[in-house]
C-alpha cells in the first residue's frame, strides 16, 4: 500500500495544475478512477465526482480532496522577454526569488539581482512578487510568443520529486493535495474488496487554493449526509514555530483531525463519528486546531440545510513551498481511518445535535 501511494504521489506532484486550469490533474486522475467507480463524471466547473455504490442501503459519503496546486499567472511580457506575474493562492513573497519554475512545460526562473550588486538592505529585505519578473530564455517578446506562452498562462513550481535517507519522508511541490487525490485513488482501489453499506461519492474537486469554490459547487449537487475534507496541514515541528503555543502538530505522528480551523468548526456529532472511527482504526492520529487556513470543509459544511463535515488533515513540512515534506506513514494511516469509516458508515446511529454533550 505505501509503495502503491509512492508511485501515486510522484506521479500526481509532477503535473502542472494551478487553481482553475487544472485540466492536467483532472485528466490524469480519470484515467486511474474510470475502471474503479460504478460513475465517473467531470461538472461544468471542473470537479471530478466518481461514485462507488455499497451492497445495502445507507449514508451518501463525500470525501473530497483539491487537485489544484498555488502557482502564478502571466500578466504581461515586457519587450526584451522578461514575463510579469500575479500570485495564484497563498504564495509567500519570500519564496518566489530565485525559484525554478515551469511555463507550459517551458523552464525558466523567478529573476534574481546578482549578491555582488545587491545593496546591505537588499541582501536583508523580502522584495514584493510586484517587482520580480520571470526569465525564460528569451530575448524578445516575440521569442516569448513563439513558444505559445502569453498573458493568462499559468506557471507552476518546477517539477521534481525527493526522498530522504529516511526514503519514508518525501520532498516534492504539491503535495497540498495530490497526496489527498492519490490517497482517493487508492481508497476506490480498496474498495474493490472492501463491503459497506450506502453510497461514497470520491470528489476530487478545483479552486480550492482560491476560496474552496470547487468543493461548494460538488456538495450542492451531492447533497451528502456526511463529508469529510482530506488535505494537508502545517506542521509545528520545526524550530522556526513554538510548538505548544502555536501548532502542536508533528509529522509521524499520524494524520490530524482539525477540530477548527480558520472558518470551521466541527460539529459535535461529526466529532464524535471521527473520535469513534480513529480510535476503532487503530492508526495514529493528532487532534488539534489550525486557525492559519481552511480545508475544502469550510465550504462543504455550509451548503443547504448544512452538511455534517470533517476535515482530516496530513502534516507537511515548509507549505506552500515548492519543497513540502511528509511521511508516508502519515499518509498509510490516513487511508486506514478513511477505508474504517467507510465500513462503519452505513451503522452510524442518528445523533441530535442537542443531545449532544
Amino acid at each position: 500500500m505505501k509503495e502503491d501511494l509512492r508511485i501515486l504521489i510522484k506521479e500526481l506532484t509532477a503535473i502542472e495544475g494551478i487553481s482553475g486550469q487544472e485540466q492536467k490533474v483532472v485528466r490524469a486522475v480519470l484515467a486511474h478512477i474510470r475502471p474503479l467507480a460504478d460513475e465517473c463524471s467531470v461538472d461544468a466547473f471542473g470537479n471530478i465526482i466518481a461514485v462507488k455504490h455499497g451492497g445495502e442501503p445507507g449514508p451518501k459519503v463525500m470525501i473530497a480532496a483539491h487537485t489544484d496546486e498555488i502557482g502564478a499567472i502571466i500578466k504581461s511580457i515586457e519587450k526584451n522577454g522578461w514575463i510579469r506575474f500575479e500570485k495564484i493562492g497563498g504564495t509567500g513573497d519570500a519564496l518566489l526569488l530565485g525559484r525554478q519554475v515551469s511555463i507550459k512545460g517551458h523552464f525558466g526562473i523567478v529573476g534574481a539581482k546578482s549578491g555582488h550588486f545587491m545593496s546591505p538592505r537588499e541582501r536583508t529585505e523580502v522584495k514584493p512578487y510586484s517587482e520580480l519578473y520571470i526569465d525564460i530564455g528569451c530575448k524578445s517578446d516575440e521569442e516569448v510568443k513563439a513558444l505559445g506562452i502569453g498573458p493568462g498562462d499559468p506557471i507552476c513550481h518546477w517539477p521534481y520529486y525527493n526522498e530522504f535517507a529516511d526514503d519514508d519522508l518525501i520532498c516534492s511541490k504539491a503535495l497540498d493535495d495530490r497526496v489527498g487525490c492519490a490517497l482517493l485513488i487508492q481508497l476506490l482501489r480498496d474498495l474493490q474488496q472492501l463491503p459497506f453499506a450506502g453510497t461514497l461519492y470520491a470528489v476530487f474537486t478545483v479552486q480550492e487554493e482560491v476560496g474552496l469554490r470547487g468543493a461548494q459547487v460538488a456538495a450542492f449537487s451531492i447533497r451528502p449526509d456526511y463529508a469529510i475534507a482530506v488535505d494537508t496541514v502545517p506542521a509545528g515541528d520545526t524550530p522556526d514555530i513554538n510548538y505548544i503555543r502555536e501548532l502542536p502538530v508533528s509529522i509521524r505522528q499520524g494524520p490530524l483531525l482539525q477540530l477548527m480551523s480558520r472558518s470551521f468548526l466541527m460539529n459535535p456529532i461529526m466529532k464524535k463519528l471521527m473520535l469513534q472511527v480513529c480510535d476503532n482504526s487503530k492508526q495514529p492520529y493528532q487532534v488539534a486546531l489550525f486557525t492559519g487556513g481552511n480545508t475544502d470543509a469550510a465550504s462543504i459544511h455550509l451548503v443547504a440545510d448544512g452538511i455534517l463535515s470533517a476535515a482530516l488533515t496530513i502534516p507537511r513540512r515548509y507549505s506552500h513551498s515548492p519543497v513540502e515534506v511528509m511521511d508516508l506513514n502519515d499518509c498509510v494511516a490516513t487511508l486506514e481511518i478513511l477505508k474504517q469509516f467507510v465500513k462503519e458508515m452505513g451503522s452510524f446511529e442518528p445523533l441530535s445535535f442537542a443531545d449532544m454533550e
